[in-house]
Formats: C-alpha cells, structure tokens, sequence
C-alpha cells in the first residue's frame, strides 16, 4: 500500500485558514471539523458565511429550504447579494491599491489591474452592457481567450444581474452555436484572434458563423488583440473600447440568493450539451468556502490556475481568488512556447504562490525533460492544486517533487462543472499519499456506494452524494427532466456523480475514472454524442461510436468506430476525413486519435449502442460481463476485426 508522503509543518497548521474556522468553534481535530460540517449542514454553512465575510444585502432567513424536494433545495432562503460585489467593492477600504488581475499573453503582454482599476474597469462595462438593452436575467456569452478582458466581462455581468455563459474559445463554431441557441444569448463578447505558439488563430471569423445561426444574438462586442483583419457588421458589432463607453448606469443589482449567476456547459454521454445552472449565492460560498479553507488564499497571495475560462475551472479560479483579495495570475497562450520551460517562467516572473494545473498537462511537462527549478525560482509556491482526471503515481511524484520541491501540498480535487466546485478535496493540514484526494470536502455528504446502493471500502463504486450542496446546478437550462434524469434518478435523493472511486484502508480517498460513457480528453469531458454527431453529419456515416481509451498524456483519447453507408467505401482519405469532421465540429483538442471501420455496433434490444463493450473488445479485455440484452452478438467479432 502506498505511504503517506506529505505531513503537514506545525507552521502551517497554525496558520491556515482552516484552523482559523476551527479555533473559532472550539474544534481540535480536522476529523471532528469534517463530521460535524456533514452532520450538521445548516450550522456549517451558516458558519462558513459569518468567517469568510460574504456580505448579503438582505440577510436570509434560512439557510435551506428542502419543501420542493431534495433536488431542488433552496438556500440561503429570503437574502439577496451580488456575486461581483462580493469579488471587488468589499476589497476597496483598505485594498483599492493591491493588484487583483495580472494577465500575461503568449507574445509577452503583460497587463495588470489594482481592485480599484478593477472596479473602474467592471463599472464601465456592466454600463456598456445596459446601455445596448441587455437586462437582468438575460444571457451574456464570451468566446474569449484567458484575459483580463474576460474577467471583466464576467464580473461585469454578474453586477448588472445578468446572467454569464463562458464557451471554450477552442470550440469550433457549431459548437459555439448550439450553446448560444441554447442559452437564448442576447449579446456576445469575443477577440479578433489570439496567439499559439507564435501563431495568430482567427476567433471572430468562428463567432461571426456562430452568430449567423443564433437569432436571439444583437450584439457583438470585439476585443482587439492583433491586427487581423476581420469582417465588420456595423449594425451589430462594436469595439470593446468604444463599448467601455457607451454608458453610465453601473448600477449593482442584487439578487435574491438562487438567481442564475452562470450557465456552464458540459456533455453528457447523450444527446446535446448540458447548461448547468449556477447561482450567486450558491457559486460563491461553495467556492469562498473551497479556495479559502482548502487552498488557503489569502490577500497576500498571487492564485494562478492553468485554465479556459469555458472550463469551471477559469469562473471558478477568479471568483476565488478575487473574493479572498488575492491577485489572480492568467495566461493565455501555450504553456511551452516559444521554450519548454514556459510555464515555470511564468510561475517565476509572478511569484506565485497558489498554482493549479491538470494531470494532463503535468504529463506533457515531463515529456519535455525540463526540470522546473533548475532555471526558475519557485521559492514563492506554497500550494499546488490538480483536477480534471485521475492521477498517475508517476506525474503526481514529479510534480511534487520537482515543482513542490516536497515542500508544497497537491490539493488534489474532484467535482465538476454541475457542482462548480468539488465534492473530494485534501485541506492543507491533511497528510497525503500520491494521487489521493484525501476524502469528502467540508461539508459534502459524499461516499462510495455499490450498485445495490450499499458504502463500500477496499473496491470500486459509484461517487454519491446523500445530501444536497449549495452550488449543484439549479436544474439544466431548459431541461428539467433531463436533471432529474442525470443526477438523481439511480437512487431516490442521491446525486450519482458517475465516477468511479475507492477508498483504501487507511480511509484515503481515490478516483478510477467516470462510470458512465462520458469521456475525459486532456481533463475536459466530452460526450460520444457531439462526436458521433459529427461524424454523421458528414452523410458517409450511418453509426458511429465514440469511446475513451487510455492516452500517455491526455488521459484518455478518442476512438471512433463508424459503419459506412451503402456508396461509400474505407479508404484512409474517409478516415482522415472523418477526423477532421470532428475537428471541424468540436475542436482541435478532441482530434480522433483512429477512425476504425466496422460492418455493425453492438446494440441493445430498446437500439441502444453498447459503447461499453466497444470499448472492453477494443482493449482486449476478457470478461464482457453481462450480454444478454445484446440484440446483435456477432456485432462483437466486427470490433475486433475493425480496420
């Protein structure tokens, strides 16, 4: 069994956060803390409003409400705040000069904003979204690079009440467009281009066909970061400089506790993507909670996640780090260009303390044989984090090592995009064993049940929640059913996750993966329908099956397997096109790593492909399980004879 490798200074200890929270309520021990936040969920939240500081402007009069059903529970019942006022204003008494964002670009462009210059900045912009008609409650996308001029936008929204849709700027445009239709966007922010490795990549040119097909969208507001030249509609788009100054109303509107603050978008294993729906309140003490005791932010500190702001972990890092007064750190561009060692410049040159970054990447940086601190000083790092897919021992060892210099924590967690937060989560005073997560974060009713609903310890099983959490997703957008469907349909009033977790016998904590069809490429889910919806829609395809398979440095990659309609035969000129298909559709990112042909697809009696036992003939994996409810067998042996 592994050994636990990390103990936490006595130093540290007492200087957290966390032992703050528990010094405060006469708790001694973090086992007593965690117990205590399960068992009693009312006082714990509540609690965690009144330490962190997070200011209602009308307090609320209970902390949850479950008389509409545990999936729809309500909190912070009766009070009403803003999610941005809560990020700046509460900063500006005795912080106004204290840097809140540094943004640095691929070219070198740095550019930095005090909380003051922050909040001139929001002003400005949530008075430019008025001014074009946009209201409380409508939807506001950005197609943006990681910019400063992203997290204006996003903050800016949320002051104005409106409600925030962040898309990945990878995304192709059909990808783009079916999230705007969905969301119902009335206004989009987006850039010109933006730089990888030393390339400019068009990013107007994809929202231009995106907004051809979303008719709710009349706005258009453009950042320049090249000079590219780009189509112009003049009734439509508009600078973001002369946007900055269209108005003057910077009103801050605030909310009652449940209004939608963002739609964050994430696939399933079937049909179109998911909106998850996040409050004000909801967001914002889940993640002051998270950011605050578990990677223990403080004002001092300078917060930097390797992200999108399209994936939660970009929404999630700033209003983080934003609300504990921190200086949030981005970087957009390649994380080894125009050198290896990119990165850990970057790391160096801000002196960052708090630094998050996907296994994925972590892995890619090994590739590259540079050893982090051998050129850099990374004296400055306090804490590492890490999400978005299971850990090998191997790369959490080397960044531990090598990054951590063994002197820094990996707050390892685990959560997701309809929680906007993490159900799994180490705290800093936690010992570690590599690539665990320690257990439930504070406050989260998590275990690990079998299929007939039962704990287990020592094997795998299915990642539960038995009680709700502020932040989980205020249904999906326009989609009621499919919610109930998604999360809470196994078991009456339990969320299923759909991960696959066990825990050892020393009681740490440790994720196997998703248990669903849901794939994990580079540490973002995608479902196999968005894939195979590609590959059909190139009209060579009658079927089509996406599948996860293991990837040295992404985690998981993409195997397609397709059967071809009548008139058209498989030739490598099809496969690369059917590759690039699903480039075009979703993304470079979720390239095919093989387009595989076969004759049939195994499918159930109701027509449903089995992509389970694609992938377990795939790999050559012995035992099938179950197949009786198999309409087509032999559709096996046509996997394993696929070209």
């Amino acid at each position: 069994m592994t050994r636990v490798v990390w103990r936490p200074p006595e130093p540290l200890i007492a200087a957290a956060n966390v032992t703050r929270f528990m010094r405060a309520h006469a708790i001694s021990r973090v086992e007593d803390l965690l117990a205590r936040s399960v068992a009693e969920p009312e006082w714990f939240w509540n609690a965690v409003v009144r330490d962190l500081g997070i200011a209602f402007a009308t307090p609320y009069h209970t902390v949850r409400d479950t008389s509409r059903g545990i999936p729809w529970t309500d909190w912070f019942v009766g009070g009403t705040l803003n999610l941005a006022a809560n990020c700046l204003g509460r900063h500006l008494p005795h912080g106004a000069a204290r840097p809140a964002l540094v943004g640095e670009r691929e070219d070198g462009t740095v550019r930095q904003l005090t909380y003051g210059e922050l909040v001139d900045v929001v002003d400005r912009c949530a008075a430019g979204l008025r001014a074009v008609g946009v209201t409380p409650g409508d939807r506001v996308a950005a197609y943006m690079p990681m910019t400063v001029e992203v997290a204006i936008q996003m903050l800016a929204t949320f002051q104005m009440g409106a409600t925030f849709v962040p898309i990945f700027s990878g995304y192709a445009p059909a990808a783009v467009a079916e999230r705007l239709r969905d969301a119902a966007v009335t206004l989009l922010f987006t850039a010109d281009a933006t730089i990888r490795r030393g390339k400019v990549v068009p990013i107007k040119s994809g929202a231009d066909t995106a907004a051809a097909a979303t008719p709710s969208l009349t706005r258009m507001v453009v950042v320049r970061y090249t000079t590219l030249e780009i189509s112009w509609d003049s009734e439509r788009d508009v600078t973001w400089d002369a946007f900055l100054d269209a108005g003057n109303d910077a009103t801050t509107t605030m909310c009652p506790s449940m209004t939608p603050a963002l739609i964050l978008y994430t696939s399933g294993t079937t049909g179109r993507p998911k909106g998850t729906v996040h409050s004000h309140a909801g967001s914002l003490v889940q993640i002051a909670k998270e950011v605050g005791y578990a990677f223990d932010v403080k004002p001092t500190d300078r917060f930097c996640w390797l992200t999108d702001i399209g994936w939660m972990m970009g929404p999630w890092m700033l209003i983080g780090g934003l609300f504990h007064g921190a200086t949030v750190v981005l970087y957009d561009g390649a994380f080894d260009w125009p050198d290896e060692d990119r990165l850990w410049a970057v790391l160096a040159r801000h002196a960052i303390t708090v630094f998050g970054i996907s296994p994925t990447a972590v892995r890619l940086a090994m590739r590259r044989g540079v050893r982090p601190t051998e050129h850099h000083d990374l004296s400055a790092l306090r804490i590492l984090g890490s999400t978005g897919e299971p850990w090998d021992e191997a790369s959490w060892r080397w960044f531990f090592e090598e990054v951590g210099r063994m002197h820094c924590p990996i707050i390892n967690i685990s959560g997701g995009t309809d929680i906007i937060g993490c159900f799994l989560s180490p705290l800093p005073v936690h010992a570690l064993k590599p690539a665990t997560l320690v257990g439930p974060g504070l406050g989260m009713a998590v275990d690990v049940w079998n299929d007939a609903g039962e704990p287990v310890r020592g094997e795998v099983g299915y990642l539960v929640c038995t009680q709700p959490a502020p932040s989980m997703t205020r249904g999906l957008w326009n989609d009621p059913d499919r919610y109930l469907e998604s999360y809470w349909s196994t078991w009456p009033d339990v969320w299923n996750h759909g991960d696959w977790a066990w825990i050892d016998d020393d009681g740490f904590w440790f994720l196997q993966g998703r248990a669903d069809d849901t794939l994990k490429v580079a540490g973002r889910r995608i479902g196999p329908a968005e894939i195979e919806g590609a590959l059909l829609g190139t009209g060579a395809v009658s079927e089509a099956a996406a599948i996860g398979v293991p990837h040295e440095i992404k985690g998981e990659g993409i195997v397609c397997f397709v059967v071809l309609k009548p008139g058209h035969e498989p030739t490598d000129t099809l496969r690369e096109t059917l590759r690039q298909a699903v480039v075009d559709g979703l993304g470079k990112i979720d390239r095919p790593e093989s387009v595989r042909f076969v004759t049939d697809l195994p499918k159930t009696r109701s027509a449903k492909i089995v992509r389970r036992l694609v992938r377990a003939v795939h790999l050559g994996e012995r035992d099938l399980g179950d197949l009786s409810s198999l309409q087509n067998p032999d559709a096996l042996e046509a996997i394993r004879r696929a070209t």
